[in-house]
């Protein structure tokens, strides 16, 4: 079985507007700046160099190098962040939540995608300097989504409570949690290496931001990718005029809403609020309202008037954090920024975003649907050699799978079709003579049409849960294949955790997933391991 792609329209696993927006439907030419094409970057790098303040580079830097101070870093990664006080340095983005050991698989997709692409463009653009940023989600408040991973078809739940930005939130408790996943491990020797990943990341280090750094930097580090943790009051300064605007006026509310309008045949990701901040502590993120004249913080007592809360702005911007909405902003303004590469979902909300972008005059960022993967074992390739299945067939829904395989392996049709082509034949026969006599007659030919449809239906059906109880060693087989590359008939990339790969394969499984990842074609990569 060949080691081949799928595309990603063609896998049946992307929204219409994700199919829409890879086939450059002409209706959503006006919702993104330019398509990512290699080529469409010189122009992307003109505008961005034109819109971006330079004075925002020396901050970058320093808060990037204080962030790294107690992080074992290699020299390509110290290089890109010294690069980006140069005005010739732009950087490749994407962003994530803090998942505990990095959540699912796509974790690992979404920076290689990013590292990746900087690859090609160096390449391309040999005048420039490209760097991939992994910006951590680290004020986030939704500990739910993060707070657990799935390990061969195991949940493994840290149980505790989270208030406030996760990135601020104390690693303490994990211990436990890391006893309880060591015995799953086992011993082996790739065991002890993700054990020691576990330790090192979780229990040395104070807090989730740290802890997630730490594990990013030791699985990329050596491809030069740069972790930001943006929850700082440095780079929220840049950040000052747009959360004024924001307070002020509203004028993100609008702008979205109107460009949601465009959107309305399609699933709409994320609505605008009013205000699309939020006021931040330790242990407290919660929105900004304006009522009454009086800037209020949602579920507390605390409140502003205009010039205080203007006046705390100027004073403390890290006490400010931008929703879903007004993070992108945030992440354009402080990065010279040309591509953002994000997951269906976040490519759905950053379309609404335009028009919002054009109004701050900030240059919109190119949309990159991040890589997609499903790994296999060369046991699984040629389990499925043998049972005659393509990679495309494994994609498929599994009833409708069952359904087609058990077709293709009777020895006889098992659809009926001919036969209801034949029945309805015989049936416009009898209409023709039934307009020549009592209009009572066309009822009762009807109702005998629909009586001896249904019945070669149900025949058909029968017939079909027949050869299924015949076929069934084989069409077991096929169930077990496809259960193990799509565990809960969804995508591994959505439910496995990278730790289960890594026990088989060790340091070889990032090298692997990196070399074969083509972050520019619309390909659902299939990766088959040992």
């Amino acid at each position: 079985m060949p080691t081949d792609c799928i595309s990603y329209q063609n896998s049946g696993y992307f929204s219409s507007l994700m199919n829409d927006y890879l086939d450059q439907k002409n209706n959503l030419y006006s919702l993104y700046n330019r398509f990512p094409k290699l080529e469409n970057f010189e122009d992307q790098i003109l505008e961005k160099q034109s819109n971006f303040d330079n004075n925002n580079r020396p901050v970058l830097v320093s808060v990037l190098q204080k962030q790294y101070l107690n992080v074992e870093t290699s020299a390509l990664t110290k290089q890109n962040i010294e690069d980006l006080a140069l005005p010739n340095t732009f950087t490749v983005t994407t962003g994530h939540q803090l998942n505990l050991l990095s959540g699912p698989l796509y974790f690992l997709y979404k920076i290689i995608s990013t590292i990746n692409l900087t690859t090609e463009l160096k390449a391309k653009y040999p005048s420039y300097s490209f760097v991939p940023i992994y910006w951590m989600a680290t004020e986030d408040h939704d500990f739910e989504e993060i707070n657990y991973f799935n390990f061969k078809g195991k949940k493994f739940r840290w149980n505790t409570e989270s208030t406030g930005p996760v990135g601020r939130l104390s690693t303490k408790g994990l211990k436990d949690f890391f006893e309880v996943f060591a015995l799953e491990l086992g011993s082996s020797t790739n065991a002890e290496a993700v054990k020691k990943m576990f330790q090192e990341s979780y229990l040395n280090h104070d807090n989730l931001a740290d802890a997630t750094r730490h594990l990013a930097n030791v699985l990329f580090g050596a491809y030069g990718l740069v972790i930001l943790d943006a929850d700082n009051s440095d780079l929220k300064r840049a950040f000052i005029p747009y959360a004024k605007e924001e307070l002020l006026h509203q004028s993100s509310h609008n702008l979205v809403l109107e460009t949601a309008e465009k959107l309305k045949n399609y699933t709409i990701q994320v609505n605008p609020r009013e205000i699309n901040l939020f006021y931040i502590e330790d242990t407290l993120r919660e929105r900004i309202i304006l009522e009454n004249g009086k800037y209020k913080v949602n579920h507390t007592k605390i409140e502003f008037s205009e010039g205080e809360i203007l006046a705390l702005l100027e004073n403390h911007p890290e006490k400010f954090s931008p929703n879903v909405i007004m993070r992108p902003l945030y992440q354009e303004a402080i990065l010279p920024n040309l591509c953002y590469i994000g997951g269906g979902g976040e490519i759905a909300y950053w379309l609404e975003l335009k028009s919002f972008f054009a109004a701050a005059k900030v240059t919109f960022p190119m949309l990159l649907l991040r890589n997609s993967v499903l790994l296999a074992t060369k046991k699984q390739a040629k389990k499925a050699d043998k049972i005659n299945l393509s990679w495309k067939d494994l994609f498929s829904k599994q009833a409708e799978l069952l359904n087609f395989k058990t077709k293709q392996l009777s020895e006889f049709p098992i659809d009926l079709s001919p036969m209801k082509e034949q029945l309805q034949k015989q049936f416009e026969a009898l209409y023709e003579i039934a307009n020549h006599t009592d209009e009572s007659f066309i009822g009762a030919v009807k109702a005998q049409e629909v009586k001896q449809t249904k019945g070669l239906e149900n025949l058909e059906k029968r017939l079909l849960k027949a050869q299924k109880r015949k076929l069934s060693e084989v069409l077991q087989r096929i169930t077990d294949l496809q259960n193990e590359l799509f565990p809960n008939e969804s995508l591994q990339e959505r439910q496995a955790n990278f730790s289960e790969f890594y026990l088989e394969n060790g340091a070889d499984l990032i090298p692997a997933i990196v070399n074969k990842l083509k972050p520019l074609e619309q390909n659902f990569d299939i990766i088959t391991l040992p």
